[in-house]
């Protein structure tokens, strides 16, 4: 990646804080707390949601991977969509839909009905994390790309580790309001509502161009990437920026088995394992997701430290890659010889941290060598990640099933080490608008 520009100098960052850029940012937090409390309140609901409608593991799997068919299928599809009629518009459409779909899952009554609102939920929310990365594009600072993605991604993550204890409480208190309906529906309506209200936030206080904002000042307008008008984007090229993103895409697969692995079963595997009840395997399964809160900032930090220091965007991107994937590994290789709980969290926990220094240097890249396109390349990028969505649950639940929790671990120590390889061996470079890459090979 070493002949992508870098814009900022190599010893200060550019400051996100104190702009009109960090509202946005504080919005685009928000978002993505949110969309991860939406996707991942079915797993801390799970136990009780599969004794309410009679389902195995490998039916709540199903349900759980209905999410991710949509989802990966309609990444590209749903960044580039994105591009082309705004973050404003889409994001609105988007939060409110994906609302609709989170309600819907409270009026589950089976498999397919559970399976449906999980389709529509996937459906949704496809182009939301390409779309706002295309939001980025317009309001970050080229040197603060991996920051910012660690930042809302952290917020992710927040979202993730306290969905846990919210999810547990509103089922609480549901089943001792004794109405007529049950906590865990009640979780999920809730939830629901609370997207709305951010999609009516974010039409009403955000804008695709930041000239628009009243308040920016000409300093700040400076320190922007160059703004392309929707009618003067260059087409996207579409060989070129596959052959690019496809080596990341599977390097966001290796990745994505194994968050989904998180997201999805380490409730259960708390539950069932070590024979907890509601409130205290929700209670440990938020440590270990607090962990990737952590990762998460601290990945996006030291991406970009290492690029302003080397003014290599390869080896910046590479090292946080490979120290995020071999250190997860490692630290889930434990679990294979049934640890107690308390190692068991805190092998969890460390794997979960390691693992999310990778995210916001994996989002960061379709930024750094195809900003033009940063929705598109984004969604190319994130369909590794939405196709473990669909693989993963299913795969996992059958394996838990039919052998226990030590084979499914041991497959996703081996799907790390081969992303780790790929990582290590990769060469993204900067994907130039077709008019200057013929002039530059001529």
């Amino acid at each position: 990646m070493s002949s992508a520009p870098v814009t900022a100098s190599r010893t200060k960052a550019t400051p996100i804080w104190g702009r009109v850029r960090g509202r946005v940012v504080l919005l685009l937090c928000i978002m993505y707390a949110i969309a991860y409390i939406d996707r991942t309140n079915i797993s801390t609901a799970g136990p009780t949601m599969m004794k309410a409608l009679g389902l195995t593991s490998g039916e709540f799997g199903i349900a759980v991977a209905a999410f991710s068919l949509p989802y990966a299928l309609l990444q590209i599809f749903g960044g580039n969509i994105g591009e082309r009629i705004g973050p404003r518009k889409a994001l609105f459409w988007i939060g409110t839909l994906w609302a609709l779909a989170t309600i819907a899952t409270g009026f589950s009554v089976g498999l397919l009905s559970l399976a449906g609102a999980r389709l529509l939920l996937g459906l949704t929310e496809s182009a939301a994390f390409p779309t706002a990365t295309s939001a980025m594009s317009r309001w970050v600072p080229p040197d603060r790309n991996g920051f910012v993605q660690g930042i809302v991604h952290s917020a992710s993550r927040l979202g993730n580790a306290v969905a846990p204890m919210i999810v547990a409480g509103l089922i609480a208190l549901g089943d001792l309001w004794n109405g007529p309906l049950a906590g865990w529906q009640i979780s999920f309506i809730l939830v629901g509502i609370l997207s709305a209200v951010w999609a009516v936030l974010w039409v009403s206080l955000f804008r695709d161009r930041p000239r628009e904002y009243k308040d920016i000042t000409a300093q700040e307008l400076s320190e922007l990437p160059p703004q392309v008008e929707l009618k003067d984007r260059p087409p996207v090229p579409w060989k070129r920026l596959i052959r690019t993103i496809l080596p990341v895409t599977f390097v966001d697969f290796g990745y994505g088995w194994t968050l989904w692995v998180f997201l999805t079963w380490i409730p259960s595997f708390l539950s069932n394992q070590f024979g907890l009840a509601l409130g205290k395997y929700a209670l440990f399964t938020t440590f270990v997701l607090l962990a990737g809160v952590v990762g998460d900032t601290l990945g996006g930090v030291m991406g970009d430290r290492l690029l302003r220091r080397t003014g290599n965007l390869r080896s910046a991107r590479r090292t946080v890659l490979l120290t995020g994937l071999l250190g997860s590994l490692a630290c889930l290789a434990p679990l294979l010889f049934h640890p107690n709980l308390v190692a068991a969290t805190i092998t969890l926990s460390l794997s979960f941290f390691f693992l999310e220094l990778c995210n916001a240097t994996l989002w960061a890249i379709p930024m750094d060598v195809a900003p033009e396109w940063a929705g598109t390349a984004s969604g190319m990028m994130n369909t590794g990640f939405g196709i473990a969505g669909i693989v993963s649950p299913i795969l996992f639940g059958a394996l838990v099933d039919a052998t226990g929790w030590q084979w499914p671990f041991a497959a996703s120590i081996l799907l790390l080490a081969a992303a780790a390889v790929t990582a290590a061996v990769m060469k993204p470079t900067r994907v130039l608008p077709e008019k200057e890459f013929r002039a530059a090979v001529r």
